[in-house]
Formats: C-alpha cells, structure tokens, sequence
C-alpha cells in the first residue's frame, strides 16, 4: 500500500500516502507484539467495575458494570462473555440482567440451589425482550457493546450477582482473578482486580449522596495480533485516470491448503449453500469466518477509488464488501490515516469521526448500517 497508483504532479505525490492504514471494524494492521495494545487507539480500553451494594449473611450484593471506553472498537453479537475465578468458595446464588452458562456441581446444596456452583463461572448477557423483573438498567442486549465515542448511551452493560461463601466485610471479601474477556472472539488481555476508592452514588434530586460498601475495577484492552494473526481486511486501489485496478494481494489474509481447516472458503455455487454457512451447533459457539473463495481470502475488502483530482482538491469514493458468509457487520466502523484527512471538506452517507491517538494522525468513520450488502462512501479532501 505504500505505492498509490502513480501519476507524475505533485497532487497525487500528496496522494502517495494514501492509506497509511485503514481499519475495518474487527481489523487493524498487523502488531508483531503480543501485548494488549491498539496503536490506533492507545488508551481504549474496556473497565469493569465491582460495586458491592450491601451484605448478606454467608456474602454480598454487587453490581457489575462494563464501560467500552475504546474509541472505535465496539463488541458486536453474540455479545461478550466474561468470565473469573474465585479466590475462595464461593458461589453465585441468583443474577440479574445476565446469566451464567453452566451451573456446575451443586449437589451438596439442599433446598434452593445457588445459580452456579463453578470455581470459574462464565457469565453471558440476557436476550432483549427479557422480562422486566429480571432485568436491570443496562442490561439485556445480548451482550452487544458500542464504543465510548460512537455512542455513549450504549457503550455500558451491566448486571447484578448475588455472592455466597464469601466474606461479609471489606477486610473478608477477596476479589476475584484471572478474568477473561471475549469480545465475542478473543483479543482482549484484563488485568487483575484492584480495590479502588467506592463509588458514590448521587439520588436523581441530586440532594443526597450514597456509596458502595466496595469498589474493584478490573482494566482489559484489546490486541488484534492476539484476535487473529493474520489481517481480517485488504485494500485495493483505483484511479479515473488509470484503467488498472491493484488488487488486494493474494492470500492477504491468509491462504488454507485444507477447506475443511478454520478460514476455509466456499464457491457461492456450492450446492446447499446455507447448510454449511449455518450447520448445525451447540448454542453459543461462535463458528470461525466462512469467506467467499477469492485470491485475496478476506472477509473485507475496502477499495478505494480516486474520482476525481484538482489542484485544490481530491474526491475519494470507498466501497465496502463482505465476503463474510456467517457474519453481518453491524454498527460497522472503518478507520483510515492520511495527512490529508485533516483538510476533509465534504462527506456524503456516512458518519465521521476524528480520533488523535498522536496528535491527529488518524481519522474515524463509523455508520451504524449493515454491511451485509455493497456500500459506498464519498469524501471531498482538500489539499
């Protein structure tokens, strides 16, 4: 991508940076590090935060929440799934606004049975539609996540757990470890718990203030080296001027020798087609991409597109495809970086965004359509 289609003005010598990057939703240029790091978002991250509410005889009443303070990355469905460990015994005795996946051994449990018996419990949100007395504000939407920038009313989800076999005051009770985020795939790294001051809470006259018996936050932040170490987009280039078109390179994301391997691609001809884009699962498995057979083997292809390229301005139209047989991209957001996205001047059908991860370098446009169809994006940028 560092070659643009050359022409010999200085116009489209500005043009040769194109694309220093561009970055579809679930994707971003390749890290060679397996840290929990976006270079595009460096500070994005996702908190969790443990507010216990008050204490029962054998362990507490806590109210989780999960903030998405990343800039563009959001969790689409299935949803997240968070899980722990606990440090002692203890158990979940019933939830609200979201559920655990398995219940575990319970046996030795007589009369009512707590909700889940597991050392390292697995924790879901609750389906839209759920029924009122067992929801809680920020609850219930299947796990499905927005990012802090793209819309904060939506970038919050919560739920309430109530702990057994724990302790009872502050110097008792032990913060869970080992926590596990998937977004719905893995990528995310979480930090361990940490006790922080507790949250106060303000009554909605604002003329009285309350606060948690306990805080912890738990911090996770996202690698797409760690998701996938292979890209999850290509891009491919063209120009009114030039008749040729620079295709996505082959295998960009990947080559399988093996169909039957996870990344395998499908012929759009292949006989009961829908069968094997949706065979038969348990339910929750996420099922690995089933992408369109192509030379470039991506679920994404952006193709940027040079119409038109005057002294004092350049227009730009993008398309987006998806080659993605299992997967609509909804709440899609596209992120691209060149100097000139400083100087943008007009945008036709989409929504934008500037991120300043260093000091401007990059530019965000987020839509909230689906992408399960051929899309174009027009910008007009300046020179």
């Amino acid at each position: 991508m560092e070659s643009f289609i050359s022409r010999s003005t200085s116009i489209v010598s500005k043009m040769s940076f194109l694309a220093v990057g561009i970055v579809f939703l679930i994707s971003s240029s390749s890290f060679t590090s397996t840290e929990a790091y976006d270079a595009l978002d460096p500070e994005g991250n996702i908190t969790m935060k443990w507010d216990v509410m008050s204490w029962t005889p054998d362990g507490y009443v806590a109210v989780v929440t999960m903030f998405n303070f990343q800039k563009y990355r959001h969790i689409p469905s299935p949803g997240w799934t968070l899980g722990w460990k606990w440090a002692k015994k203890e158990v979940i005795w019933s939830m609200v606004g979201a559920q655990t996946t398995e219940q575990g051994d319970c046996s030795k449990y007589k009369g009512n049975l707590p909700h889940c018996c597991k050392k390292d419990p697995t924790v879901v949100d609750l389906l839209p539609g759920t029924p009122y007395n067992q929801q809680i504000a920020n609850c219930c939407k299947g796990g499905v996540l927005n990012s802090w920038v793209q819309d904060p009313g939506t970038a919050a989800s919560s739920f309430q757990i109530s702990v057994g076999a724990a302790g009872t005051t502050n110097k008792t009770v032990r913060v869970p470890r080992n926590f596990t985020l998937m977004g719905p795939g893995p990528g995310y790294t979480c930090g361990p718990a940490k006790i922080v001051r507790p949250t106060q809470f303000v009554t909605p006259d604002t003329r009285r203030t309350t606060q948690a018996m306990m805080t912890w936050n738990i911090t996770c932040t996202y690698s797409q080296f760690l998701a996938q170490r292979t890209p999850t987009c290509c891009v491919s280039l063209s120009s009114f001027y030039n008749e040729t078109i620079v295709g996505c390179p082959t295998c960009a994301c990947g080559c399988q020798n093996n169909k039957t391997e996870s990344g395998a691609c499908l012929d759009p001809d292949t006989p009961h087609l829908a069968s094997v884009v949706s065979p038969p699962t348990k339910k929750g498995t996420i099922l690995p991409p089933l992408v369109q057979c192509t030379r470039h083997l991506c679920p994404i292809r952006v193709h940027w597109h040079v119409k038109q390229n005057y002294k004092e301005y350049w227009r730009v139209k993008i398309t987006i495809t998806n080659f993605n047989y299992r997967l609509n991209y909804s709440q899609w957001n596209m992120v691209a970086q060149h100097p000139n996205l400083d100087n943008i001047t007009q945008i036709f059908s989409f929504n934008y965004k500037s991120l300043s991860p260093y000091a401007g370098l990059s530019k965000t446009h987020t839509s909230t359509l689906f992408l399960s169809y051929l899309l174009s994006l027009w910008w007009i940028i300046k020179i």
